[in-house]
């Protein structure tokens, strides 16, 4: 069996064989890979696919293995969110996109790794270690969502599920050469995800073409009573998919090509734009002003929204717990041993924030920046049907290269966290290479426009063939 496959593969192997045989296979190159993708790998993977050939299942994912990010609840498997104060909780109740997807007949291979509590972009903070990235093992995948991104990269699951609080499904699915959707706020439920930052944070799909990301979004999209952020907007993802972007608007955000962009990165990403002009669509510039301030609106929003979330884990319920003489100094030394600096760092930052003193100096003054980013994205797509910009403006860097620097760190989400801030919908296609490493596009909507990003996507994938080039340390 090949190792990389389409979900229509999958289910050409599934019917050859069965999906007994293909989850072994997936099961058997998680076991020689060395890029420390999965925290956990299921023990009943094969036995839920036998059952599933047994019964003849014949739903949308029937057999297809997939892999979950490890802050996405799954009955059985530990949900650790890549900490150290998760140790041992396992929940008791699925996350509403794991009944969707158990309903749909798919197979969980595992829980992938992430950076601690999702805070980070190169899954360097997990407390179980780093992740390497497939196409350069001395460099990281990206993150929060880099175990998910680079699995599927890896050839080690056909498709995986993140989580994008400020780009952390989409810098990953550019770092490893794979794609990568952040669908728009409310359209997949969150119940079940271990939070972040509420208001910023959506469950998205990776995998290794645009066609099988709208394949996961018709089955996890949908309206979820125990959230009260999801929506019920009735897309259907596939129907999306048409070659075709005759008379497509683009807009080219300049503010998204400014100082620290790679050179390669900004001729790849030209290059996109242009093969699509070719095709058929137009682009023009558009200029989002207030972009410059996101990245500060963003961090500060979402360390304080972590800083209320993260309150709730102090050795009294659930997860890891220190000794103390008290009440007060077991929950001390549980929070100081359970979690780790950038963890701590983000809460304290957060809290400060949050403070009598400074709440509106900075924690308001980033909600009404919010506010004018948003109005920012409305008014350059009233004009246009998508934008399109670099999703990283550099490639992957190496492991240990930037994780004792924060601020470094942090402006690798430039692109990203707007997205986030907005609502928007965003996707991430591979469009080139710089010294091997993979160069992404991302493809920005309008809220639920889902579908005009993925005809863009699609149209670019079918035209060029940057998505089929696999890594060569894992070949």
């Amino acid at each position: 069996m090949a190792k990389w496959m389409s979900v229509a593969q999958v289910k050409e192997k599934i019917e050859e064989n069965s999906a007994e045989e293909v989850t072994a296979q997936y099961l058997e190159a998680i076991g020689k890979s060395k890029i420390n993708g999965y925290i956990t790998v299921s023990e009943k993977a094969l036995e839920q696919a036998k059952k599933i050939d047994a019964e003849g299942h014949n739903g949308p994912l029937a057999g297809i293995p997939i892999a979950i990010k490890d802050n996405i609840s799954v009955v059985g498997l530990p949900n650790s969110c890549g900490s150290k104060i998760l140790e041992g909780y396992i929940p008791p109740f699925n996350a509403h996109v794991i009944e969707k997807l158990l309903a749909a007949g798919a197979v969980i291979l595992g829980k992938t790794n992430m950076d601690e509590f999702a805070m980070g972009s190169s899954t360097e903070t997990s407390y179980f270690g780093p992740t390497a990235n497939p196409w350069d093992l001395e460099r990281v995948p990206g993150g929060s969502s880099g175990g998910s991104a680079a699995v599927v990269a890896a050839g080690e699951a056909p498709f995986a599920l993140g989580s994008d609080t400020g780009g952390s499904v989409r810098c990953p699915a550019a770092f490893c050469g794979v794609v990568g959707l952040k669908p728009t706020y409310g359209s997949v439920s969150r119940y079940g995800v271990v939070a972040y930052a509420n208001s910023l944070e959506q469950v998205g799909p990776l995998a290794n073409n645009v066609t099988d990301i709208a394949v996961l979004m018709d089955v996890i999209a949908g309206y979820d009573r125990k959230d009260s952020t999801s929506i019920d907007s009735k897309i259907e993802y596939q129907k999306a998919l048409v070659e075709d972007v005759k008379g497509l608007k683009i807009g080219v955000p300049k503010e998204f090509f400014g100082e620290g962009i790679h050179p390669d990165v900004e001729k790849a990403v030209w290059n996109a734009i242009h093969k699509c002009e070719d095709l058929g669509a137009s682009w023009e510039e558009v200029s989002m002003p207030h972009i410059k301030y996101a990245l500060a609106s963003y961090y500060i929003i979402a360390m304080s929204e972590a800083s209320s979330n993260l309150a709730r884990f102090d050795g009294t319920r659930y997860g890891y717990r220190a000794n103390g003489e008290n009440w007060h100094a077991m929950v001390s030394k549980t929070r100081a041993d359970g979690f780790g600096t950038e963890v701590k760092r983000r809460i304290l930052l957060g809290t400060y924030a949050l403070s009598a003193g400074y709440h509106d100096k900075y924690y308001l003054k980033a909600l009404k920046v919010r506010t004018l980013v948003k109005q920012d994205f409305d008014r350059a797509l009233s004009k246009v049907d998508v934008l399109m910009a670099p999703t990283m403006p550099n490639p992957a860097f190496k492991i240990g290269e930037k994780i004792e620097d924060p601020l470094t760190l942090y402006l690798s989400d430039v692109n990203t966290c707007p997205i986030n801030l907005a609502g928007v919908p965003s996707l991430s296609v591979p469009c080139g290479f710089t010294d091997g490493l993979p160069i992404g596009l991302q493809i920005m909507g309008k809220p639920f426009d889902e579908p005009a990003v993925l005809r863009a996507a699609y149209t670019f994938e079918q035209n060029t063939d940057y998505h089929t080039k696999r890594p060569s340390e894992v070949a």
